[in-house]
């Protein structure tokens, strides 16, 4: 739970009766966390394969209970192995692992403390990046922008890993769950890993289309109201199977 102390945690296999509590809740990882470690790698592993990264370049994260699991700074995602396990608690500080954090940690944490998301994912996606560099908020050219709570809007630019880009990208997520970050890329959040990583290819998606449709010489696309928009939101809300 994530009321208990380090030394009430069950650590598993790992020995050393001897730890005092600090070491106990640094190096003693639960199977819950393990589970959501193994998840948040193979999410951070798709987005290099489906193209939404390069390298290390973008970041996720999943929260359980109050410590969040990230994805370490500059180790490449096929590298990372279930004893790589890296957690900060909310003001963070390292609890599990020894892998530095994310440099991006600032935005992660700023989002868990002000959502109720359990999972975050930033990427530097090409389209949605490119989109940043022109507009304030994409064009509504899709309805799926229901899906993120309405029309994207681009935070300003700041140096990335900094305080001052977190409290942008709050802004631009304010009644959202994703935004761009100007000549940055993108980040968005959900209740599980999959439902983040989804509106993230979903926003880079629509910034293709807009590109697409915005390359053809001598026409503009049609874009929708924001009555329109509406309406898909009132349908999404029972959308999916139930029960």
């Amino acid at each position: 739970m994530a009321e208990q102390r380090g030394d009430e945690r069950d650590t598993g296999d790992v020995g050393g009766g001897g730890q005092n509590a600090g070491e106990s809740r640094r190096s003693g990882v639960r199977a819950e966390e393990a589970r959501a470690w193994e998840d948040l790698v193979a999410t951070a592993r798709r987005t290099v394969t489906e193209g939404l990264v390069v390298g290390t370049s973008g970041n996720v994260s999943v929260r359980v209970g109050d410590t969040v699991l990230v994805t370490p700074s500059g180790v490449p995602y096929d590298r990372l192995a279930p004893d790589d396990v890296t957690g900060v608690d909310l003001d963070g500080r390292q609890v599990l692992g020894t892998l530095v954090p994310t440099s991006e940690l600032p935005m992660h944490l700023a989002v868990y403390r002000t959502t109720g998301a359990r999972a975050v994912v930033h990427t530097h996606a090409v389209h949605a990046t490119a989109v940043s560099t022109l507009v304030s908020e994409l064009p509504l050219i899709h309805y799926m922008a229901a899906a993120l709570g309405g029309p994207v809007r681009v935070a300003p630019y700041a140096t990335y890993g900094s305080d001052e880009l977190a409290e942008n990208m709050l802004h631009a997520l304010a009644d959202r769950s994703g935004c761009l970050l100007r000549n940055h890329g993108t980040i968005t959040h959900g209740a599980t890993l999959d439902q983040a990583y989804d509106r993230t290819a979903q926003l880079e998606w629509m910034c293709r289309l807009w590109l697409t449709a915005t390359s053809v010489p001598g026409l503009s696309p049609s874009l929708l109201s924001t009555d329109q928009l509406a309406e898909v939101q009132d349908r999404l809300r029972g959308y999916g199977q139930r029960g």
